[in-house]
């Protein structure tokens, strides 16, 4: 591809409709500087001077697809309480659509609180209830996501699963079996609960760590020759397209039969890895909604990742900037 191609992948992005079916979180941060010890434990004492509440988990995958370009459609479950008022606000606040939400008096919201302390997280707290969503809520969400898929027209669907609850073997199947009828690809961005229930999807993409949890076995990685093999298996077995697999410092790995590849990472300031494989996903499903290489998917996934990790908490990536990268660094070529 040229300068030129580059730049015309990127303003196709703005023609797509992206559906994203998964866990959504509210992400709430405390920022503050640390200047001594508590007397009461050897903790650092954070002084807060600011908070801040922002969409994450699968709502931050749908701020990514938006920030590239291309219109969200957003499927989940909150709570019915005022933590899922305050998701449906945030949402609201920057003019995501909240048709595919529901709202469950039998689970609570799940909050991620994060302390930052001089620009480095130093705690993390975690409300949140992991059991399945009920027969009834997950037939009705079903049935929000086939709507918006027959009124929307979606281009490519997203499975983002954190293993919360919300997607569960029956919504997988319904849905891959209703996206595969109308040739609509799939994206995954699996966890360990569901992760062999995900079957005749065009891509899959774990991170290392999710791979093994999943496989349930530990293997080496360096070199790539047992990961092929291991992940030779794992699309026959799953009836898998492409398997993009995240390898954290190390780069990205792409498999899908005839290109099997490492991209090793880029050299960056890392200040938080939170958000990433959010990131990661967003990009590689635009890319597999435009039929592009193998190539070129992987390398821009890669570089997307890398450089929201320059960045604290959990962001969007910057389409310009990720751009102006993938030229400079000679993508395009």
């Amino acid at each position: 591809m040229t300068d030129k191609e580059i730049k015309e992948l990127f303003g196709s992005f703005n023609t797509l409709k992206v559906l994203i079916v998964g866990d959504v979180i509210l992400d709430s941060y405390m920022w503050g500087k640390v200047n001594r010890i508590s007397p009461e434990a050897p903790v650092p004492i954070v002084a807060v001077n600011k908070k801040e509440m922002r969409l994450g988990g699968a709502a931050n995958v749908a701020l990514n697809i938006r920030a590239l370009g291309a219109t969200p459609l957003l499927c989940s479950v909150i709570g019915k309480d005022s933590e899922g008022q305050a998701f449906l606000r945030s949402m609201k606040d920057v003019d995501l659509p909240s048709d595919g939400i529901l709202e469950s008096k039998s689970r609570i919201t799940t909050v991620k609180t994060r302390i930052i302390g001089n620009n480095h997280q130093m705690l993390r707290i975690d409300e949140e209830h992991d059991h399945t969503i009920s027969s009834k809520e997950s037939e009705e969400l079903f049935k929000r996501i086939s709507a918006l898929i027959a009124t929307q027209k979606a281009d490519v669907i997203i499975f983002e699963d954190y293993d919360k609850g919300i997607l569960n073997p029956t919504l997988i199947e319904q849905v891959v079996k209703l996206a595969n009828s109308k040739g609509i690809p799939t994206v995954v961005d699996p966890k360990k609960r569901n992760f062999h229930h995900y079957k005749n999807v065009s891509m899959f993409k774990p991170n290392l760590k999710e791979l093994k949890d999943g496989l349930k076995f530990d293997f080496e990685h360096d070199t790539g020759k047992e990961l092929s093999k291991v992940v030779d298996e794992l699309r026959v077995k799953q009836k898998i397209g492409t398997a993009l697999i995240t390898l954290s410092e190390h780069g990205i790995y792409i498999n899908n039969g005839k290109t099997k590849k490492i991209f090793p990472a880029h050299v960056r300031r890392v200040a938080d890895v939170s958000g990433a494989g959010d990131t990661v996903v967003s990009v590689a499903a635009l890319c597999c909604a435009l039929g592009a290489s193998p190539m070129l998917t992987a390398s821009l996934a890669n570089l997307a990742g890398g450089l929201v990790c320059e960045r604290v908490g959990v962001v969007p990536v910057d389409k310009k900037q990720l751009m102006s990268e993938a030229i400079r660094l000679g993508l395009s070529k």
